[in-house]
């Protein structure tokens, strides 16, 4: 059988509110994979009004494949900065008029790059990526968690603010599967051994991935 087609609005019968984030992108400041989902009564129609906030950009939102967003989740972005070494943190420039003669005020303001979220990743309800954060791949984001700083790859993040909770695998076993990074493969490839992904079974994958090349 072949894989679902990852250009599609709707990849599940009966469930509009499963929608790959992909096809509904067109800001070039946002990069997301194939595969990867938003589940929201709304859809992914409107991913990045409403769940990238304050993206002015130069930075930029860079998802992987095959993550699971589910609904509410926003991530933050450098845009909502304001200056808080003056007396007023109030952005007066902005409202134009006189106001906007003291612009280069607002230049120079703190920026932590790009917010980077790997492959593999599930983030929960309602949970908050704040600026710059890397999230690594097969890392999994808890309900309602407020993410500060990056996470570790596979590793399960919980909290206000986050904190890790635990590693999904070994060392060793994260090594393996960083190093496999079969999100990579041709998707052919994935589709066959779909049953070896979900298992589990590290040693299994290295197997699969050793004999295929």
């Amino acid at each position: 059988m072949p894989a679902p087609d990852p250009t599609i609005h709707n990849p599940i019968h009966g469930q509009p509110r499963v929608q790959y984030v992909k096809p509904f992108i067109t800001s070039p400041l946002i990069e997301v994979g194939d595969y990867s989902y938003y589940d929201d009564p709304l859809g992914a129609r409107r991913f990045q009004e409403e769940n990238v906030l304050y993206h002015f950009g130069p930075e930029r939102l860079i998802v992987g494949r095959f993550c699971a967003f589910a609904s509410g989740v926003r991530f933050i972005m450098n845009g909502a900065n304001h200056r808080i070494d003056g007396v007023s943190t109030f952005p007066f420039p902005i409202f134009g008029a006189d106001w906007a003669a003291s612009f280069n005020l607002l230049t120079g303001l703190p920026n932590r790059g790009d917010t980077v979220v790997g492959n593999d990743v599930w983030i929960g309800y309602e949970a908050l990526i704040a600026p710059g954060v890397s999230i690594g791949d097969g890392a999994i984001v808890a309900t309602r968690s407020v993410v500060t700083k990056s996470v570790r790859p596979y590793a399960i993040v919980a909290g206000n603010p986050a904190v890790e909770i635990r590693r999904r695998f070994s060392d060793t076993e994260i090594e393996a599967l960083l190093d496999i990074a079969w999100w990579n493969w041709p998707i052919e490839k994935i589709t066959e051994h779909v049953s070896s992904l979900m298992s589990g079974d590290v040693a299994a994958l290295q197997a699969i991935s050793a004999e295929n090349g």
